[in-house]
């Protein structure tokens, strides 16, 4: 049964989505190789100062995969994995209404359509994140998300936060979901993030893990 959360901003998503797919293709091409960029650099950056510190280096990158109208993160997912020996892991749905599952990813692993048709890995089990990566359909400059009215995220995120595992979270989306300027109030149960990058940049500043 649709919840009152889900039914309340159905009709805010639903813009958000309109907003997204009036987008030019070729602007949208142009904008997930800037957010492609930027991840690389900041996950880097991060990496050598945790290494010139002592500090341990983020290793396990929870992702997503990206689907036709979200920013296309493949490309830099492949390259974490065969230049950089990033250990990448995807989520399946392994329930309704349970937490994510995140099972390691590499581009020779083998996938099939999941629950709701999203592309799914069949490898073993991954470690627990350091970092992960969360689709997001609309946002604002304080961390807040709107996503796609399942709840699997926030069910996720709050899961990892009671294993008292540290762990850093980025929104991925597009900088026409921001909802800055409206009186968006998020749910109770919603998890801020830490940061949100866009096409035009970091909407939330990039987070520093030292």
């Amino acid at each position: 049964m649709t919840n009152s959360i889900d039914n309340k901003t159905a009709p805010l998503r639903a813009r958000l989505k309109e907003l997204r797919n009036a987008q030019d293709p070729a602007d949208r091409r142009r904008g997930a190789l800037l957010i492609r960029g930027r991840l690389f650099t900041w996950l880097a950056t991060m990496r050598a100062q945790c290494l010139e510190s002592g500090q341990t280096a983020p290793q396990h990158i929870a992702a997503f995969w990206s689907m036709d109208d979200e920013p296309e993160l493949q490309p830099l997912l492949a390259q974490w994995v065969e230049d950089d020996g990033i250990d990448i892991s995807l989520p399946v749905v392994a329930q309704p209404d349970s937490p994510l599952q995140f099972r390691l990813w590499t581009p020779e692993t083998p996938m099939h359509a999941g629950a709701y048709g999203i592309q799914e890995p069949q490898g073993p089990a991954a470690p627990l994140p350091d970092v992960v990566l969360v689709p997001t359909l609309g946002y604002t400059r304080q961390g807040d998300r709107v996503g796609y009215g399942k709840g699997y995220y926030d069910r996720t995120l709050a899961a990892l936060k009671k294993q008292n595992h540290k762990f850093t979270t980025i929104g991925i989306a597009w900088a026409c979901g921001d909802l800055s300027e409206e009186n968006y109030i998020p749910a109770a149960h919603d998890i801020k993030l830490d940061s949100i990058l866009t096409d035009k940049g970091w909407a939330v500043p990039a987070p520093k893990l030292v």
